[in-house]
């Protein structure tokens, strides 16, 4: 089938994800720096002559009836009263549950090739009204930088994004430890802990791009999520663990997990530690 769009939709790494305490509508406000790698699903769109129907198909996954494409679709039509059915082939790479947000960039993706083939302007408004009924990481990818690739602190629960030229000169190993770790039990992991009066100190986020522009050597940045994972899946630490002894000058678990990154100043370095880590785990890539 020849589709009438193709688009790539990168993946991200949470460098730093400060989860604050709940608030009284049941979300958690965030303080957090995100960029984008390069690793990515592919989308191909195509307008069918049905009306309000929206077919995705993924060889890769099986994916649910009603998933973030779908959800975008209908929020779409919704808001700009657009009825034109599509066709959507996604072939996907981003894991499920790995804290790389594939499913919201998909989507964010998806909106763009939405408004180009509706011949719709994608007007901020339009974008965030979709990324509100779709997820939180929505915001990012629609704000990030130019096709959804680049860098940004993310406040709120997600939907301030404040984009930031992202960093070109590291390169980064991601380890898949086999775990899969949902948003809805990784948040309730870290509420524990705060409840429990566990501390974890992170920068001030007036610092983080100043931190982020430094030495990575120097990086200062937390992710709520990790210690509390860690100590339920051992694999997640371990991974970490590798991950550290590779030679990483930087290293964490990305977004809710489960999947582990390193970051590495030289290119050589991380040539040297990806060799060392594709020994140990079977899924790993470097970027």
């Amino acid at each position: 089938m020849l589709y009438d769009v193709s688009i790539r939709c990168n993946a991200k790494v949470n460098i730093g994800l400060k989860v604050l305490p709940k608030r009284g509508d049941g979300f958690h406000n965030i303080e957090g720096i995100f960029q984008t790698i390069d690793f990515f699903d592919d989308l191909y769109v195509k307008v069918t002559s049905e009306k309000n129907v929206c077919k995705v198909e993924c060889a890769e996954y099986n994916l649910p009836a009603e998933n973030t494409l779908t959800a975008t679709y209908a929020a779409f039509c919704r808001l700009t009263g657009k009825d034109a059915g599509v066709q959507v082939k996604l072939t996907k790479r981003i894991p499920a549950g790995g804290g790389l947000g594939g499913g919201s960039s998909d989507a964010a993706s998806f909106l763009r090739a939405l408004a180009q083939l509706n011949d719709v302007d994608l007007t901020d408004a339009l974008a965030d009204a979709v990324a509100e009924q779709v997820g939180s990481d929505v915001f990012f990818f629609l704000h990030c930088g130019k096709n959804g690739m680049g860098a940004a602190l993310v406040s709120g629960r997600g939907e301030i994004v404040a984009p930031i030229a992202p960093r070109k000169d590291l390169s980064y190993i991601l380890v898949f430890p086999g775990v899969h770790s949902s948003t809805k039990e990784a948040y309730a992991l870290v509420d524990k802990n705060m409840e429990s009066g566990i501390d974890i100190v992170y920068p001030d986020f007036r610092e983080y791009e100043s931190i982020y522009r430094g030495p990575v050597t120097t990086w200062t940045f937390g992710n709520s999520f990790t210690l509390a994972l860690t100590k339920k899946y051992p694999a997640i630490a371990k991974a970490l663990a590798d991950i550290k002894k590779s030679g990483a000058a930087w290293s964490d678990m990305t977004g809710s997990g489960a999947v582990v990154f390193g970051v590495y100043e030289a290119a050589e370095a991380s040539k040297k530690a990806f060799a060392e880590l594709q020994l140990k785990w079977k899924n790993c890539i470097l970027v």
